[in-house]
């Protein structure tokens, strides 16, 4: 069988937010994911469909000069993490900004003045991380950090990572030690025998407050007295902020992400605090909340900004999480209603609601696809901030037939978003504001609102 060619390319054009088109053999082109904007790297030609080739990043062989900075994590081209730390944030913004623009643009959708908000902080601002057990190489000594890139069983030490709080990497290194000091085994993926797996931290900024979660097998070494032992020891690790909540969570999956088999509150509180402008907000272990908390608050200032919400408007709020936006347009509207599938956030909602004393407010629990049947054409303004994948193909439809005055379209994903727009102009509508944030810093990916009206 004829091995498949691997090309030396320089990277000419980027498309958000992983898309890489490289020039190789003087001429030709060839898209993988991957890459910087003017790196050099190795790719392997995987798929020739006439001039159009597809390829895998093989490995780095020349930095971009667009990578000049001269502060980025240790980790960098190692850890699966960040995508432009040797970048200055300045040319981090263009780029992000210079890729939304091209993908408005291929849809036509035209926007005046579109601009990107930065992040007010560009280290240490996420406020939850998911951390794996496992090792840096076969037989080598229990590591617990991030994968590393483009691996699936080899586990980075995230020592000097900048993108988190002190505290989160406080935690971490002491979990390490504990557990090494234990010679405690972790969970292998290929055998599917070990104790540890995942350990989840989480963190109210503003208040200080943090969540530790324990990921687990179901192995019976893990007894109440060992549980006990690493609940009383975590307590003594150094933080600036103060452990409220410490979680032991039993995986069985044979999937690498986290799966709730059962939960045990080892100490502490079920949820901690943070607050966003003059709210207060619960966070329980897997409640979804914004992970840059800085730049989320502009984000729902700016929604409602762009909107035309006032208080005599009611706002109907699609996956609404554990409320937070629906609380913030519920202050300056008649009333507010959230539809949320995880019933476990709606419960959160409620508890935020009432601590903040916010009446005009209410929530349904379940699949907006079944539950937007219930309030047709009782709303003014529709809210939209689904997951990654966008709305349901089936739901849009129910969606755009509730004919609000307008749409407020937030996306952490804009090519799901900008696709479901493109079925909302068939409808009739128009984008008529739209703005950027830098909402992930180093990352590869941005947050987008649209402002959507009948034309």
């Amino acid at each position: 069988m004829k091995q498949k060619p691997i090309k030396e390319v320089e990277i000419i054009d980027v498309a958000y937010p992983n898309i890489s088109i490289g020039k190789f053999d003087e001429d030709k082109l060839v898209e993988f994911k991957g890459g910087v904007l003017g790196e050099k790297c190795r790719v392997k030609i995987t798929r020739s469909r006439g001039n159009k080739k597809m390829g895998k990043y093989i490995e780095k062989i020349e930095d971009s000069k667009l990578e000049n900075s001269k502060e980025f994590c240790p980790n960098t081209g190692i850890c699966g993490g960040c995508s432009y730390q040797k970048m200055g944030y300045e040319t981090e913004l263009l780029l992000k900004h210079n890729m939304i623009r091209k993908l408005l643009k291929k849809s036509d959708i035209k926007v005046k003045d579109l601009s990107i908000v930065r992040s007010a902080k560009i280290k240490g601002y996420r406020n939850k991380m998911e951390y794996s057990f496992g090792d840096a190489y076969k037989g080598g000594p229990l590591i617990l950090g991030l994968h590393k890139i483009n691996r699936f069983y080899e586990i980075v030490d995230t020592n000097g990572c900048n993108i988190v709080d002190s505290d989160f990497e406080s935690i971490r290194k002491h979990v390490q030690s504990y557990f090494r000091e234990k010679n405690t085994n972790f969970y292998h993926k290929k055998t599917h025998e070990g104790l540890l797996r995942n350990l989840i931290i989480r963190k109210g900024m503003y208040t200080g407050d943090i969540m530790v979660i324990l990921v687990t097998s179901s192995d019976e070494s893990f007894d109440p007295m060992r549980k006990e032992l690493f609940t009383h020891n975590l307590l003594n690790a150094k933080t600036n902020g103060i452990i409220k909540s410490i979680y032991h969570v039993v995986n069985d999956s044979l999937a690498d992400a986290v799966k709730v088999d059962s939960i045990e509150l080892l100490f502490g509180k079920e949820y901690i605090e943070e607050r966003m402008n003059d709210l207060v907000f619960k966070i329980s272990p897997f409640s979804f909340f914004q992970p840059n908390v800085y730049t989320a608050e502009k984000i729902y200032k700016n929604s409602i900004e762009l909107s035309s919400v006032s208080k005599s408007k009611n706002v109907l709020d699609l996956y609404s999480g554990t409320g937070t936006i629906t609380q913030f347009f519920a202050k300056v509207s008649n009333k507010a209603l959230g539809i949320e599938i995880v019933e476990e956030a709606v419960e959160k909602a409620f508890d935020n609601a009432r601590e903040n004393k916010i009446e005009n407010i209410d929530f349904i629990a379940g699949d907006v696809l079944e539950k937007i049947n219930l309030v047709k054409g009782e709303y003014d303004i529709l809210v939209i901030d689904p997951p990654r994948e966008g709305i349901h193909p089936k739901a849009i439809g129910k969606i755009i037939d509730i004919n609000p005055e307008e749409f407020v379209y937030i996306s952490c994903n804009p090519k799901t978003q900008i696709r479901d727009i493109e079925i909302f102009m068939e409808k009739g509508y128009k984008v008529v504001k739209y703005q950027v944030f830098d909402q992930f810093p180093r990352s590869r990916h941005v947050e987008t609102i649209a402002l959507i009206q009948k034309i």
